[in-house]
């Protein structure tokens, strides 16, 4: 797998760095505790990685949060 573009994956994270690093972290531990990968990668690949990969073919998203009133 190449490269992901941060720029791409700020999409899947409501424009927000905090939100991607957050979503990102979340998935690369699900991942590290034995949940299946969404996306086809090498068995050495690590999940932070894997996770990243995932955010940008849009595999993952965050949830959309209410605008508070």
């Amino acid at each position: 797998m190449g490269y992901a573009e941060r720029e791409n994956m700020l999409d899947k994270s409501e424009k927000s760095i905090y939100k991607l690093v957050n979503l990102a972290a979340k998935r690369a531990l699900e991942i590290a505790e034995g949940q299946p990968k969404l996306v086809e990668d090498k068995a050495t690949t690590k999940p932070s990685t894997i996770a990243l990969h995932e955010i940008s073919e849009g595999k993952v998203e965050a949830k959309k949060t209410k605008a508070k009133e």
